[in-house]
Parts: C-alpha cells; sequence; structure tokens
C-alpha cells in the first residue's frame, strides 16, 4: 500500500469502531550515516522506518497509538488501541482537529539524484573535507570526526474531516569536528551544513572553515572583566535564535512560560531586529506544505522591526485564543503527537557588511562560540554562559580570547542589538547573520 492508502485506510477503521474524528499520519524514512576517520570509513549506517501514528477524537479526548509497518491488521488493531485510550484520557475543551484549507504552492523539497548517487560518491565527500582540513594547516593535527548524513522521507495524512495530502523531501549533511594543536593548547573547530540537494554541499569550504575556526584559536587568553561591545557570529547567532523559538508559541504564554507574554503589539527589541519563522522557504530544512496536523504553512513575521507581532500556533493552543493555526504543528515522527514549534525559524539580514560591524568598534568581543545558551531562564531571560572568540582593537580581530563569561539579559539583548549583517546563515533550521549588541558584560579575571 501506498501511504496515502494507509492513512485513508486508518480513517475509515476509525470511523467503523466508533470514534468522532480520527486522524492518521504515516511516514516512510530511508537514513544513512558516514563517519570517515583518517581516509577510512569508520562508521556506516543505512536505515529504514516505516511507520503510523493515529489520533481519534471523543468527547474532547484524544486517544493516540503507533504502529511500525503497514500490515491491514495492524493497522486495525493501532485504531483499536487509540479509541480505547481516548475513553481514559483527559477531556480538553480545545481538543479538536482543523478543518481543511485550500492548499499551498510549496517549495521544491525532493532531489531526484539523491538516491542514484553511488555510496563511493558519498564517502568522497567526506573523505574531501577531512582532507581540506588537514592540509589548510599543519596545525590541525585531529580530526574527530568528517561526517555525511542524508534522509528521504515521504510523509502522508488524511483525517475525517476532509484533510488528505502527501510530500516528500530529501535532506543530507556535512559535518567537521576537529582539533588544532601547538605546544600544549589544543584548540577545536567545526563547521557544518544541511541542504535539500546534494550538489549545495562543498567539503572542501567546510574543512577549511572548520580548520581556520580551531587554528585562529590558538594562544587564546583571557580578558579583564568589562562591559563592551559584543559582535555574534552567525553560528552563535543561531543558537541564540534556538534560545527565543519556544518562547514565541502560543503555548509557552499560555502556561506563563514565556519571557514575551503579554507583550503582543510592544516593542520588544531594537529597529533593526525581524524574526521570521518561514514554513515554505525555499530550500528549508523544515519547508513542508501542511504540518503536522494537515494545515497548510506559513511565513509568521513574530517580531517586525523590533515589534512583537504574533506568536506559532497549532489547531488546539489557537483554539484557546479564539485564533487560527500558523500550521505550526510540527512532529518528530509517527511515534509521538504534534507539538507547536517552529519551522524555519531566522532574524532577517540586513545590509552591512560583516566586517563593517567589526571595523566600526575601538573595542570590542567577537563571539565565535557559547556553552550553555540551553540554561538561560525561559522566563526571566536571564542568561550566563561560557564564551570563546575574538578581541576587538581599533576595528580589527586583536587575538583570541577564551575563559569568559558572557552574562545579560535575552529581553535587554534583544533592545541593544545595533547592528545586523547581510550573511544569513543557516545551520539546520534555524538561520541568523552576524549582528552586534551595544554592550554586554564579559566576565574575565
Amino acid at each position: 500500500m501506498g501511504l496515502l492508502e494507509v492513512v485513508e485506510a486508518a480513517v475509515l477503521e476509525g470511523k467503523r469502531a466508533g470514534a468522532e474524528e480520527v486522524e492518521a499520519f504515516a511516514l516512510s524514512s530511508t537514513a544513512l550515516q558516514i563517519e570517515v576517520r583518517h581516509g577510512q570509513v569508520e562508521t556506516l549506517e543505512q536505515a529504514e522506518e516505516t511507520g503510523l501514528g493515529v489520533r481519534v477524537l471523543g468527547d474532547k479526548r484524544f486517544g493516540f497509538s503507533y504502529l511500525t509497518g503497514f500490515s491491514a491488521e495492524g493497522v486495525r488493531k493501532t485504531v483499536r488501541r487509540a479509541v480505547d485510550a481516548c475513553r481514559l484520557a483527559a477531556s480538553d475543551p480545545y481538543n479538536l482537529l482543523p478543518a481543511p484549507a485550500p492548499p499551498c504552492v510549496a517549495p521544491e523539497l525532493w532531489d531526484e539524484t539523491l538516491a542514484e548517487i553511488p555510496l563511493e560518491e558519498k564517502i568522497a565527500l567526506a573523505r574531501s573535507m577531512e582532507e581540506a582540513a588537514l592540509n589548510f594547516d599543519a596545525r590541525v593535527k585531529i580530526v574527530e570526526t568528517a561526517t555525511y548524513q542524508e534522509e528521504r522521507t515521504e510523509v502522508a495524512l488524511a483525517s475525517s474531516r476532509g484533510i488528505e495530502g502527501s510530500y516528500r523531501g530529501t535532506v543530507c549533511g556535512l559535518y567537521v569536528s576537529l582539533a588544532a594543536v601547538a605546544g600544549e593548547q589544543s584548540e577545536t573547530g567545526y563547521a557544518l551544513k544541511f541542504s535539500r540537494w546534494f550538489r549545495q554541499l562543498d567539503p572542501q569550504e567546510l574543512g577549511q572553515e572548520a580548520a581556520r575556526r580551531a587554528v585562529g584559536l590558538l594562544g587564546a587568553r583571557r580578558v579583564k572583566t568589562a562591559v563592551v561591545p559584543v559582535v555574534f557570529d552567525p553560528y552563535v547567532g543561531v543558537d541564540f535564535v534556538g534560545l527565543l523559538a519556544p518562547a514565541l508559541t502560543g503555548e509557552a504564554v499560555q502556561r506563563g512560560r514565556s519571557l514575551f507574554a503579554g507583550k503582543l503589539e510592544q516593542k520588544v527589541a531594537a529597529t533593526q531586529v525581524t524574526l521570521v519563522d518561514n514554513g515554505l522557504l525555499p530550500g528549508g530544512i523544515r519547508s513542508a506544505p501542511f504540518d503536522g496536523e494537515g494545515v497548510p504553512t506559513q511565513t509568521t513575521v513574530l517580531i517586525e522591526d523590533g515589534v512583537l507581532r504574533a506568536f506559532l500556533y497549532d489547531t488546539r493552543t489557537a483554539a484557546r485564543e479564539g485564533r487560527s493555526s500558523t500550521g505550526n504543528a510540527v512532529r518528530s515522527g509517527f511515534r509521538g503527537q504534534p507539538t507547536v514549534g517552529s519551522t524555519n525559524l531566522y532574524l532577517q539580514p540586513g545590509k552591512l557588511a560583516p566586517e563593517e560591524l567589526i571595523r566600526q568598534l575601538p573595542e570590542g568581543f567577537y563571539l565565535t562560540e557559547v556553552m550553555g545558551m540551553h540554561t538561560a531562564n525561559p522566563i526571566s531571560g536571564d542568561f550566563s554562559v561560557g564564551a570563546v572568540g575574538f578581541w576587538i582593537k581599533e576595528g580589527e580581530l586583536a587575538f583570541p580570547v577564551r575563559g569568559v563569561t558572557v552574562a545579560g539579559n535575552v529581553q535587554e539583548l534583544l533592545q541593544r542589538i545595533d547592528g545586523v549583517a547581510s550573511d544569513l546563515r543557516f545551520l539546520g533550521s534555524r538561520g541568523a547573520p552576524t549582528f552586534r549588541v551595544s554592550e554586554l558584560s564579559i566576565s574575565g579575571h
């Protein structure tokens, strides 16, 4: 059976079993991971998975069950288990399935060539990345991993309310982690890129980037405690965007766990800040024609020119506020129910070159790596994280810095952004350009 046939059969079975409403989600995926060390394949893993997740709704109660594989008897039993679970679940007046909506025009998500590319060529990509890193500088001594990954996925969803659709997508990527050594000092560097299309991966560029990051930190030292402007590298900017993501969901607001609660249509950031969630972004890793409930995905401007304009909703959290879903029901797979989350979330780029944000500073800190950003308080926004980067003197990167802590508050940081560069970069489904904050506390010695 094709995936659409599977979900259609599950919906029919659910109605036969007496469910008021039924939703079926099917997924089929093929994954490959290759790890290379010293030019040799250290790990080669291939995996295939198919499965079905079924939600049934009755008396404002959701029941859920899932199945690995697609046998007709398995589908029947899975639906029956979901119906049984429904009777035991807690009732919620906002539990409902979405109504059908006009489909959107989704971007192309499928690389037709990926399955046809020989395995040897994919191995060669990882080898080439490792070789580029080692050849960049003699001080690059250890490549911990040079990894190639890919996944080909097909999704189908149907509901008793009339929603029906399917799509397929490919994702492939490269990741390298290494160490540069000088004397007794060792510094690490990494680089990664994921794309919908194999031919967009550049192993030479990534290998050299990781090596450059590690070698550049050799000789790093601590600095005295100071309050200075801080320039965020895109890698750190992406971490910061990821920190904002949970706080911008309707569910976080409703549970009182968002630092943005009660601030809709208020100025929460500097004028240079526009934050967008785009489920239809061309080439986006989380782009799709519809979300985990079958609602068409869309572009949602969350913060516009510093003003908080919207939150992200799935059907249930939207119903709590009398709103419409923003198409942000996300699924981790067929084994779990959808929850509200971001798709392709990014800070909109500005017009300045990243070098200009540094050149304008008599003194400051260029932040290239942080440790523990996830530990920030989700309600107050307070954070204190270990940091690595470069000290800025007279508009130039003067020397590498390690062993310091960057501390502040997310809300204050947003208000203090005074420059956003044009170099938007995505690391997975989140993106950020280089940006600058007028001042942050750097704790050294």
